[in-house]
């Protein structure tokens, strides 16, 4: 995410974060997770995950989970950020809704 970017639209690593954790996970396992689920196509690095999850707990979207050991903290969505990927869901699928629409009404006219 870039510096000073709002969480008003939600980027692709942000938006694989939050869905990784609606069930609690640590790092490594966040990162598995969304390259398993992509199968492949989308992987995040440690820099980026920890600088997205940071901010994601000052935005209170998620939090760490109280027994989570310090060297290994375990990360869950709160309600809040459930809210947040349920929005960032209906923009999504606005989105693709108007390309299929352009698509379908406007032909494949490649050049």
């Amino acid at each position: 995410m870039a510096k000073g970017k709002s969480l008003d639209e939600l980027t692709d690593p942000v938006f694989y974060i939050l869905v990784a954790l609606v069930e609690p996970r640590h790092g490594y396992a966040i990162m598995q997770y969304v390259e398993e689920e992509t199968n492949g196509m989308f992987k995040i690095g440690p820099a980026t995950l920890y600088t997205i999850i940071k901010k994601l707990v000052d935005a209170d979207l998620i939090e760490a989970e109280p027994d989570s050991e310090p060297r290994r903290k375990t990360y869950v969505t709160t309600a809040a950020g459930i809210s947040k990927l349920e929005e960032e869901i209906k923009r999504r699928s606005r989105m693709v809704d108007l390309a299929k629409e352009v698509l379908q009404t406007k032909g494949r006219k490649g050049r």
